[in-house]
C-alpha cells in the first residue's frame, strides 16, 4: 500500500520526495491551494534554508530536546541539504552568521526546487484537509478527508506544522489527528516572536533600528542570555533577529517572572572607552547645548530618549556638564533597560514551541512509539532552535529520516 504524507509544507515535500525516490508510491495531501506557503514567508520572503555549520553547532542552537535530534542531524545535516538543493538546481550563498540563503533571494525559488523534486519522484498530490488517520490494532490503515473519500494505506507521516501564522493553513489539525492516536502534546508556545515593552517611552522610537546591539536578558536580575545583532522598535515594543533569539529563552510566565532586557548600544567599546569617545564628541561641540552634542553617536530617534533618561537638561551646555552625569550617560547607551510585560500572540510567532512528544517517537526513525506506521516530521515535534535557519533545518533533517524509514 501507499504512504501518505499529510502537510505539504517543507517537511512534507521533503519526506514524500525522499520517500518516493525510494519507489515508495506516495500520496502529498496539503488542504492550501498551494504547497510550502509558510515557506514562502520565512527570512522576509528570502527563505534563510538552513545554517552551514557542522553537527554540534546545529545541537548547539536547538532549545528544546537537542538530543532527540542527534540522528536526524547526522543522516541529513546541512552539508547535505546544500548540496541536494545545489544538485536540483538551486544557487545558494552564505551570509552573517553561517545563514544560508538561494543566491535570487526568493522564497519562492525554494519552494519550486522542492516541488520539482515531487515531480521528478512521481509524487501524487491531493488538495484536500484530512479528518482523521484511521487504524486497526494501533497499526495505521488509511485516512479519512473532508470530501468523505478514504485512502488506504499502511503508513502516514504527519507533518502538518505548528499554530503559529494560521494564514499558512497552521492551524493545528495535526496536534489533534496525534492526540486522538493517543499521543501526548506537549504545551504550545510562541517561540522566536517579538516581545511588548512596559516603558511608555517605547514609542517615541516606533520604527527606530538599531544594528550591531548586544542584548541581555535579565530574569529576576540574573542574567541567562546574551546576543548580537539587530533589533527594531515597533508600537508594542521590541521585534528583531536578536529579539527572536532573545525570546526562545522566556520559557516560563511572564507574569510570575521579572523578565528584563538591556540594550548595549556600543558594544564594541567598554564604558572607559567609550566615554573617552564621549569626552571627544563634547570637546567638538563644547559650546552647544547637550541636545546638540550626541548627533554623532546616536540616531536622532534615540538622542530624545536619552537626553529624558540621562536627566541632564537638553539645554546644558556641554562644557558644564559633569563627571557624574557622563557617567550616567556612559552607562545608558551601555545597559538601556526595558521590562518584558509579555510575548505577542502565538499567531505572530515564527515558531510553535510544544508538540508532539519525544519520548513517544523513535529518534533513529521518527516513527510514533505508540501507532505502527505512523510517522512524525518538523515544526510539530516539540523541538525548536533559535533563527538562524535552525529550524528550517530541523524540518528537512527529520523529514528526511522520515522518509528514509517509512
Amino acid at each position: 500500500m501507499a504512504l501518505v504524507v499529510i502537510g505539504g509544507g517543507a517537511a512534507g515535500m521533503m519526506a514524500a520526495g525522499t520517500a518516493a525516490n525510494r519507489g515508495i508510491e506516495t500520496i502529498l495531501i496539503e488542504k492550501n491551494s498551494r504547497l510550502g506557503k509558510k515557506v514562502l514567508i520565512t527570512g522576509k520572503g528570502r527563505c534563510n534554508i538552513t545554517n552551514a555549520t557542522s553537527v554540534k553547532g546545529l545541537l548547539d542552537n536547538v532549545l528544546v530536546n537537542p538530543n532527540f535530534l542527534y540522528s536526524a542531524f547526522y543522516s541529513f545535516p546541512s552539508e547535505q541539504l546544500i548540496y541536494f538543493l545545489n544538485r536540483l538546481g538551486l544557487k545558494t550563498k552564505i551570509e552573517r552568521g553561517n545563514r544560508v540563503f538561494p543566491v535570487s533571494d526568493k522564497a519562492e525559488d525554494v519552494v519550486n526546487t522542492l516541488k520539482k523534486y515531487l515531480k521528478e519522484n512521481d509524487v501524487k498530490i491531493i488538495k484536500e484537509k484530512v479528518l482523521k488517520i484511521l487504524t486497526k490494532n494501533k497499526v495505521v490503515s488509511g485516512l479519512k478527508l473532508s470530501n468523505g473519500r478514504v485512502i488506504k494505506c499502511d503508513r502516514v507521516i504527519l507533518s502538518t506544522g505548528g499554530v503559529s501564522y494560521p494564514s499558512t493553513g497552521s492551524s493545528g489539525d495535526g496536534f489533534e489527528m496525534a492526540k486522538k492516536l493517543g499521543h501526548k502534546i506537549k504545551k504550545l508556545k510562541p517561540s522566536l516572536v517579538p516581545l511588548e515593552i512596559k516603558e511608555d517611552w517605547i514609542n517615541k522610537l516606533i520604527g527606530l533600528s538599531l544594528r550591531n546591539i548586544k542584548i541581555r536578558l535579565f530574569k529576576n536580575d540574573e542574567m541567562i542570555y546574551t546576543d548580537f545583532g539587530e533589533m527594531i522598535f515597533t508600537h508594542y515594543g521590541v521585534s528583531g533577529p536578536v529579539i527572536l533569539s532573545v525570546s526562545s529563552n522566556i520559557k516560563d510566565n511572564i507574569k510570575n517572572n521579572n523578565y528584563r532586557l538591556e540594550v548595549d548600544m556600543k558594544p564594541a567599546l567598554d564604558e572607559d572607552k567609550l566615554d573617552r569617545r564621549i569626552q571627544r564628541d563634547f570637546k567638538k561641540y563644547s559650546r552647544k547645548n547637550f541636545s546638540n552634542a550626541l548627533n554623532d553617536l546616536l540616531p536622532q530617534k534615540m538622542i530624545v530618549l536619552i537626553i529624558e533618561l540621562s536627566k541632564i537638561p537638553y539645554d546644558k551646555k556641554v562644557n558644564q556638564i559633569s563627571k557624574e552625569e557622563r557617567k550616567r550617560l556612559v552607562n545608558l547607551l551601555k545597559g538601556l533597560s526595558m521590562t518584558v510585560s509579555r510575548s505577542r500572540p502565538i499567531t505572530e510567532a515564527i515558531i510553535t514551541s510544544g508538540g508532539v512528544d519525544v519520548n513517544e517517537i523513535n529518534p533513529s526513525t521518527m516513527e510514533s512509539k505508540l501507532i505502527a506506521g505512523l510517522f512524525f516530521a518538523g515544526e510539530i515535534i516539540d523541538v525548536d532552535a533559535y533563527t538562524g535557519g535552525y529550524n528550517l533545518q530541523i524540518a528537512f533533517s527529520t523529514a528526511y529520516l522520515a522518509g528514509s524509514s517509512c
